[in-house]
């Protein structure tokens, strides 16, 4: 590659400040760019200038304040007010972090970018794949399921092949003042992480309703269905005589509960299907599908895939499948595509005559 040039996002992490380092000793001409997202990022861009110092490479600072809003916060709150729970750095990847990225690196005439995230990215037949970390507990391929080819073939992602305590102790042996820095929070523009208040002083209509116990009795008005997701066992301050959890979030506000043991689900119908190899998938197509991010991991049959919505039966029962989350189907540790969920079918465990 003659273009040694690489621009890298740099968070003033332990993670994207080791990923400096990782591509300097790979002989890249390394330079930083911070994002400045919105109000609560100003830490993170003080850190990344320490990093950038500490590490003697130049750092710029991208304003994506308006972008971030528009195309994260905005759905965020939509999605909740909604009865849906999503995942905004699936969206904030492709839409906002990465693309601006590659914007800035277009100005600057540098070809490729980098980032921190626990993943890999391969190239087979002229296509780019993004590919599940060697680490599986620290694996984020998830959250990077939505990345378009115009992306892929620039990202570098160099800690894919490493562990956490392997990337705290290179942070440790370059004197790295964030070496033992916790890891950031999954929603980085709510500090707090009580996403209902967030969304309340926002000034959001909130839609609200009664608990309905699984034998179809009202029970107490709940706070808000922004303030729930399919799956909740905590914070329902619902006793019932043994353990609850949210079944079902309906139209008109109320909550539906159940009991442990019907939380499962074994279909799923997904929305805006992105797919890497730009086919959709053949019925009877048997993949591994994670229905979140911390997922291990469950068998998927296709039995239905076009432009609109991809439709995935379980042969065992998945659990707590939330409306506006993401599915990320992968093929031998490879991302193959996903969609959100726009639907879940309850398992029926019931004995039919």
């Amino acid at each position: 590659m003659e273009n040694k040039k690489i621009l890298v996002g740099v968070s003033g992490g332990v993670d994207s400040s080791v990923c400096v380092d990782l591509l300097k000793k790979q002989g890249y001409e390394v330079f930083g760019a911070v994002i400045n997202f919105n109000d609560h990022s100003e830490t993170a861009i003080e850190d990344a200038h320490k990093v950038c110092e500490h590490l003697d490479i130049p750092i710029c600072v991208i304003d994506a304040r308006e972008s971030f809003e528009k195309n994260v916060v905005e759905p965020f709150c939509q999605n909740y007010i909604s009865g849906r729970t999503p995942n905004p750095c699936v969206v904030c990847n492709p839409l906002v972090k990465l693309k601006s990225l590659c914007d800035k690196a277009d100005e600057m005439g540098i070809f490729h970018i980098a980032t921190g995230h626990y993943a890999q990215i391969i190239e087979k037949d002229g296509l780019f794949y993004v590919k599940k970390a060697t680490n599986n507990a620290k694996d984020q391929s998830y959250m990077l399921y939505r990345l378009p080819q115009d992306i892929l073939k620039r990202l570098i992602l160099p800690l894919g092949q490493y562990e956490k305590p392997e990337i705290r102790n290179m942070a440790q042996k370059l004197e790295l003042f964030n070496a033992d820095k916790p890891d950031s929070q999954e929603i980085c523009f709510i500090p707090d992480g009580n996403h209902g208040a967030f969304i309340e002083a926002r000034g959001y209509k909130i839609k609200k309703g009664f608990f309905i116990s699984p034998e179809g009795k009202k029970l107490t008005q709940h706070k808000g269905i922004h303030n729930y997701t399919i799956g909740q066992r905590k914070g329902l301050n619902i006793a019932l005589g043994k353990p609850a959890f949210v079944k079902e979030i309906c139209e008109n506000g109320n909550i539906l509960l159940g009991y442990a043991g019907e939380e499962f689900f074994n279909k799923v119908v997904l929305s805006q299907p992105v797919y890497t190899e730009d086919r959709c998938f053949d019925t009877g197509d048997e993949f591994v599908v994670k229905i979140r991010s911390a997922a291990k991991g469950d068998m998927a049959v296709v039995e239905e895939s076009d432009n609109e919505k991809i439709i995935l039966s379980f042969p065992a029962p998945v659990r707590a499948a939330a409306k506006g989350q993401s599915v990320v189907i992968y093929k031998d540790g490879i991302v193959m595509g996903g969609g959100f969920i726009a639907e879940a079918v309850p398992f029926d465990n019931r004995k039919k005559d």
